[in-house]
């Protein structure tokens, strides 16, 4: 009886034991379950806070470098490789490894020490001009240790452009100004000095007195106009502009002076009309034309003509039959103060802003210039006027 008992006991540890067993492994696995599935939301979470981190950085303007602290690239953003170029992956590699720049390498050692570099400059090599703005600090850890670096890239090209462009302006504006007034003054002391006691020579001197004034007034004029232009502060007054009686008006204008070199002027413009600011358009032909006679050859022909395009804008050229124009000057004539002959041009008088008006007031139309020459036969400047025909 007794051992039945022990047995019976035995069975029903032995089935509580199983029991407790199975339970306990499937809290256990119950509990793995949720560890596994917690720890797929956690790496979820962590991919996704990396992904838009990366959507973050790609969007910025400037370029960013992460360093890790062997000074090896963790993260570089989209800005970054655009700057300098870079298709391949940089991450694992040191700078000097995947940029080739040993300078940029100097810059980090500055910002280890320093922990801080603001506003340095760069310029990069190569045949494209690239000049970019670095700031680089330290990172460091709670205990206060470095760990890791970043450095923060802007692109400087454009404003040490447009600061060139301004020095040369400045600079131009100021020989432009000091030659005529130099000469002024020059004069008026000479005659001070007694030469105006001589009716001849007085007449001379205040001739060539009244010229150099006359090209100031020009100068500052084409200045005040492409200051005007450039702003957009000077706005179009459209109207319907009879082109071929415009021609006409310029060529009777300029007669004179292309009398004086035996020029012949052409008007081959047909019977066209359009909407366009008659006084700019004016300028425009006066400056294509002048410039046409100027550095057209003696007893040559300047020709004014056009046609209509098939998206019904409008094309209009000046041609001359002189010396040409070189090619690596083609691109550059429309530029402010640009010469092709210093010399030459300095004789033939002029501010040198004639054709960069020219290209604003035909950009300001919605339009486009451009030039055409070869060495020996002449040059043709082309303007297009895109307003629908009326």
């Amino acid at each position: 009886m007794w051992l039945f008992l022990f047995i019976l006991a035995l069975a029903a540890l032995a089935g509580l034991h199983f029991r407790w067993r199975a339970k306990f492994q499937a809290q256990r696995e119950q509990r793995a379950a949720e560890m596994e599935a917690f720890q797929r939301k956690q790496q979820q979470t962590s991919l996704d806070a990396q992904a838009q981190q990366k959507v973050l950085f790609d969007s910025m303007l400037e370029g960013l470098l992460l360093l890790d602290r062997s000074r090896k690239i963790y993260l570089a953003n989209r800005t970054f490789k655009s700057l300098f170029g870079v298709k391949t992956e940089l991450r694992g590699k040191t700078v000097v490894e995947a940029l080739r720049l040993h300078e940029l390498d100097g810059l980090l050692q500055r910002a280890e020490t320093e922990k801080q570099v603001l506003d340095y400059e760069i310029k990069l090599p190569g045949l494209a001009e690239r000049w970019l703005q670095v700031n680089a600090a330290a990172i460091t850890n709670a205990a206060g240790e470095r760990d890791g670096t970043i450095l923060v890239f802007h692109d400087l090209t454009r404003l040490k452009q447009l600061e060139r462009q301004r020095e040369e302006f400045v600079a131009n504006v100021s020989h432009e100004l000091r030659t005529p007034l130099s000469l002024i003054k020059g004069y008026v002391e000479t005659l001070l000095d007694g030469a105006k006691d001589n009716p001849e020579v007085a007449e001379r001197f205040l001739k060539i007195i009244e010229r150099n004034a006359n090209r100031l007034d020009l100068l500052i004029q084409d200045l005040l106009t492409i200051s005007a232009l450039e702003s957009g502060r000077m706005k179009l007054e459209l109207s319907p502009v009879d082109l071929h009686a415009l021609t006409d008006k310029v060529l009777t204008f300029l007669h004179t002076k292309a009398e004086n070199k035996n020029v012949t002027l052409i008007n081959e413009l047909p019977a066209l009309t359009m909407n366009a600011d008659a006084n700019r358009l004016d300028q425009v032909l006066a400056n294509l034309v002048d410039n046409a006679i100027k550095y057209g050859r003696a007893e040559g022909l300047v020709i004014v003509g056009g046609k209509k395009l098939a998206d019904g804008a409008l094309e209009i050229f000046v041609r001359d039959d002189g010396p040409g124009i070189p090619a690596e000057a083609l691109e550059r004539v429309f530029e402010r103060f640009y010469r092709v002959d210093k010399a030459r041009s300095r004789d033939q008088g002029g501010t040198g802003l004639g054709l960069a008006i020219v290209k604003h007031i035909v950009h300001a139309h919605g339009g486009e210039v451009r030039v055409e020459s070869e060495p020996g036969k002449g040059a043709t400047f082309f303007f297009t006027l895109p307003q629908p025909s009326i």
